[in-house]
């Protein structure tokens, strides 16, 4: 689909054309400015929050407020278990308005196919990446989209790599939305020591998947994504398949062929930081053709019916095969009954890669 078909933008007129480049009018609603500010904000944060905090705090120890970075990087230490014990929300910052901009900027909403029991816990299981998981904050770092009036008891707490929480100031920011480190330990955390009624967040193919990303393509990576699925018997945690369409969409992406040069790069930086390096662009500030702001495209993220897992504390290989096998067919199952309702053609297919 083009962008005809899924850009707002696209349905303003008085449009400028300067080079080829689509220059926004100057007269547009208020809202729609707090809005491109709202997502700037979390564009920024995410692309280059945490590198450049830590360049501004090695900065500030040449000058005479070295005390403060001093004091954030002390505070690291003292910290450092937190985010794999359950984090630091607030529910204040989850509710503040510039969540709601922000998904009213594509829009991004919300649907639900199951009640989830409070008294149960669980592991949703959240696709597409995409290039800045957009949804998966959206959804479960704020209440923008009323994920607990359509869940009531159940607290969503979102997963993203433990190098987000060795950033001075911005693991604290990510920290107060309920964000926490994806690793074992505190998923362990979250479905045991922690009570019941308790949802660990995990964006499935992570940064890996953004590699393979192509606009109007639904793939995921998920054939050797298992640990979750072994972590859910472990504890007897309910799965639930989450499918976001248009995630995929909102940037214009190349997806380059494995053994390419550019691939073997990506690939490498990815090895050794974490972080994949996709090559994408997206719209401007004050145009609609070129920069790294999102296009205003709607998201839609649909919650499957939760899947019950038998409490298993040493799975076989066999075993944990066995209950991949059903949540990668539930899954399936769930882009097949919802797609055609947000523009996929009937015969397009999820790719699982």
């Amino acid at each position: 689909m083009d962008n005809e078909i899924y850009s707002h933008e696209r349905r303003h007129s008085h449009k400028v054309p300067v080079l080829g480049v689509e220059i926004a009018p100057f007269r547009i609603p208020f809202h729609r400015r707090l809005e491109t500010f709202a997502i700037l904000q979390w564009t920024l944060t995410f692309l280059i929050g945490g590198f450049g905090l830590t360049f501004f705090s090695l900065y500030l120890l040449f000058t005479s407020y070295y005390w403060v970075s001093f004091l954030a990087y002390t505070w690291i230490i003292i910290d450092r278990w937190t985010p794999s014990q359950g984090g630091r929300r607030f529910s204040w910052s989850r509710r503040w308005k510039i969540w709601e901009h922000m998904r009213n900027f594509f829009p991004v909403e919300l649907h639900k196919t199951a009640d989830l029991d409070p008294n149960q816990n669980y592991i949703i299981a959240f696709h597409p990446h995409g290039i800045l998981a957009v949804g998966a904050f959206i959804h479960f770092g704020t209440e923008a989209t009323g994920f607990s009036k359509l869940f009531p008891g159940i607290k969503p707490s979102l997963l993203i790599l433990r190098g987000w929480f060795f950033f001075p100031f911005l693991r604290d920011y990510v920290m107060i939305a309920g964000l926490c480190d994806s690793s074992k330990n505190s998923v362990d955390y979250l479905l045991s020591k922690n009570g019941v009624g308790n949802a660990a967040c995990l964006v499935i193919g992570g940064a890996r998947e953004t590699l393979d990303m192509e606009p109007g393509k639904h793939r995921v990576l998920l054939n050797r994504r298992k640990g979750f699925i072994k972590k859910a018997m472990e504890h007897g945690a309910s799965l639930v398949p989450v499918y976001s369409f248009g995630e995929s969409d909102i940037y214009d992406s190349t997806c380059n062929v494995p053994g390419s040069k550019m691939r073997k790069l990506q690939e490498f930086l990815m090895k050794f930081t974490g972080f994949s390096l996709p090559i994408f662009h997206g719209r401007g500030i004050f145009n609609y053709t070129m920069g790294i702001i999102p296009y205003r495209r709607h998201i839609n993220t649909v919650v499957g019916k939760p899947i019950p897992v038998v409490k298993n504390p040493n799975p076989t290989r066999t075993e944990v095969e066995d209950v991949h096998t059903i949540y990668v067919d539930a899954l399936k199952a769930l882009f097949d009954e919802h797609k055609t309702k947000y523009g996929i053609s009937e015969d397009i297919s999820l790719e699982i890669i």
